[in-house]
């Protein structure tokens, strides 16, 4: 059956529906991964938006259940040129078509996302419509839509704790904010005890845990919009716990600092994004997500530093604070599928609470 995706600016793509029927409005936002659809899907961060990939094929290694990065779709609906009916692979569980439909997830193939992705590049990031019919396209609702709040929808709604099979040697309080499962997983291959805490756990909440560490997942949406997570971050800061932020998590902790953030113009999204670390003056190779970015001239020099920049556009991708033990990337050193490249960064979360643990001993 054919489907179209409306652009607020009235712009019309013709093609064919898969997935689950209906009508989908969401933010179009376009990802480069060669690989890692699945982890797309089952990404939170991309709740409420359309997603297109730009690589033409999608789907030729079939869904697989074991590499879910949630428990739930993240994206509303789903763009490709084409997707495999046929997949190919010895741990593959079924294709893409039936998985959406069983999670009621619209999607849509058959269209020049090449050129789609040209447009938003051009124009900017823009909201649309996946419909049966153009003609019910009311643009300027299209215009006023908004993602609001996502966090509160998507972060877990009761306290859970993941233990490695070893005794642990560490505690580590983590914040979700729509977290992927290979944070958690990266922790407990490194012996951590991870008590997964809703997105608005407040500071006595955390506390109680008498945690080694903390750590700020990443999430989907306008990171101002998270007044109240804001607030605990400042209260906790000062009890000097070692701290890690990935994503959302970045942006918060910069926000509780008094920087500032701003939406991208199309954003950073997928796993070929080259960032600089400016203490070592190393590149990497990193997997993104988001749409949002610190503000490089809002950072309070006294406060923090830029700890990575983007290669090609010069954006904020990490901080280190210089009065507490904190760090935050933008990117995802634990990004599956893609590069494994800064994935030492969790070593390092692991050595910051070795430091404050042998402190405390001596």
């Amino acid at each position: 059956m054919d489907k179209y995706l409306v652009l607020e600016n009235g712009a019309v793509f013709q093609g064919q529906g898969f997935g689950a029927p209906g009508e989908v409005m969401a933010e179009v936002v376009f990802t480069t991964g060669m690989t890692g659809y699945f982890e797309t899907l089952t990404d939170k961060s991309y709740t409420g938006q359309a997603v297109v990939q730009t690589f033409p094929l999608i789907g030729n290694y079939g869904i697989i259940p074991e590499d879910a990065e949630g428990d739930r779709v993240g994206p509303s609906a789903y763009i490709v040129r084409e997707w495999c009916r046929q997949p190919s692979n010895f741990r593959s569980t079924g294709d893409l078509d039936t998985f959406l439909k069983r999670r009621n997830v619209a999607g849509l193939c058959g269209i020049d996302t090449r050129a789609l992705t040209r447009l938003l590049r051009e124009r900017g990031v823009m909201n649309g419509l996946l419909t049966d019919d153009p003609g019910r396209a009311d643009l300027d609702a299209l215009r006023s839509f908004r993602v609001v709040r996502p966090v509160d929808r998507v972060s877990t709604p009761k306290p859970y704790t993941l233990t490695p099979e070893q005794p642990p040697r560490f505690r580590v309080a983590l914040l979700d904010f729509g977290l992927k499962e290979n944070i958690c997983r990266m922790l407990v291959k490194r012996g951590c005890q991870v008590e997964v805490l809703p997105c608005a756990a407040p500071p006595e909440q955390v506390l109680a845990l008498e945690p080694d560490g903390l750590f700020l997942s990443n999430g989907p949406g306008d990171p101002e919009d998270n007044v109240e997570v804001i607030q605990n971050l400042r209260a906790l800061l000062p009890r000097r716990i070692p701290t890690m932020g990935i994503c959302m998590g970045h942006q918060l902790l910069a926000l509780a600092h008094g920087f500032r953030t701003e939406k991208l113009k199309y954003g950073h999204r997928g796993a070929n994004q080259p960032v600089r670390n400016t203490e070592s003056g190393q590149v990497y190779i990193s997997s993104q997500n988001h749409g949002y970015a610190v503000v490089n001239d809002s950072v309070d020099t006294a406060l923090a530093r830029p700890l990575f920049l983007n290669v090609n556009d010069g954006t904020n991708e990490g901080l280190r604070y210089l009065k507490e033990p904190v760090f935050s990337v933008q990117f995802h050193p634990e990004a599956c599928g893609g590069p494994h490249d800064t994935e030492f960064l969790f070593d390092e979360f692991i050595r910051m609470m070795e430091v404050k643990g042998n402190a405390a001993q001596s």
